[in-house]
């Protein structure tokens, strides 16, 4: 098993990336493989709506990491995104390579584990870990949970591993998701996955 984390932030090295690396610790103490990829410091594309990855899954845009990053989600067996939080909301690249990453394509991804982190000086995490879950819950994607909503704080990886709750947070999304990720193994041929209904898209155009 593996799971796919992305580090949303344009520090390699960074706090969200140390976040994630104690997830990805726990992760592979329970046996589970990981892979962190940064988002990096090129510019991303937002999406445009052109319906063209309907057609093969892909973004029609090649230039920039996304395609990447949605064959990696799709080998995985479970998704972390990491992002540092700014002005009350993740980093703007790496909205606009999610949007790109799940529009038309989350199909791919339904029913595998799902888990935001988010790192902060101060405030605004709770909003900026709200955004990120959407991803998930339009996605038919389990959310693993945690003790704590999975936010650490620092501006630094220094201060980050000063922030002991909030590595014990990760620590135990770690453990958590190894767990959920185990039991859908064991389970898969006693329970199989929902059957999805067909969608019915409205509006409210009347």
């Amino acid at each position: 098993m593996r799971v796919l984390l992305i580090n949303g932030s344009p520090h390699d090295k960074g706090c969200t990336y140390t976040a994630l690396s104690e997830v990805a610790n726990q992760l592979n103490k329970n046996g589970i493989e990981t892979e962190i990829f940064n988002i990096g410091t090129q510019p991303i594309r937002g999406c445009i709506a052109c319906g063209k990855c309907a057609q093969n899954g892909l973004c029609a845009y090649d230039e920039d990491p996304v395609n990447k990053c949605i064959a990696l989600a799709k080998q995985a067996d479970g998704i972390v995104i990491g992002s540092p939080v700014y002005y009350a909301a993740p980093n703007g690249a790496l909205c606009a390579l999610l949007d790109r990453m799940f529009y038309r394509k989350s199909a791919a991804y339904a029913f595998k584990p799902a888990a935001a982190v988010v790192n902060c000086r101060r405030g605004g995490a709770t909003t900026a870990f709200d955004q990120l879950n959407k991803y998930f819950l339009i996605s038919n994607m389990p959310v693993v949970s945690s003790q704590y909503w999975n936010e650490t704080h620092g501006t630094s990886p220094d201060e980050v591993r000063q922030d002991l709750e909030g590595l014990q947070t990760m620590r135990t999304l770690g453990n958590n998701m190894a767990w959920l990720l185990k039991c859908i193994a064991a389970s898969k041929e006693k329970v199989p996955y929902p059957v999805r209904e067909t969608p019915i898209p409205t509006n409210f155009i009347r």
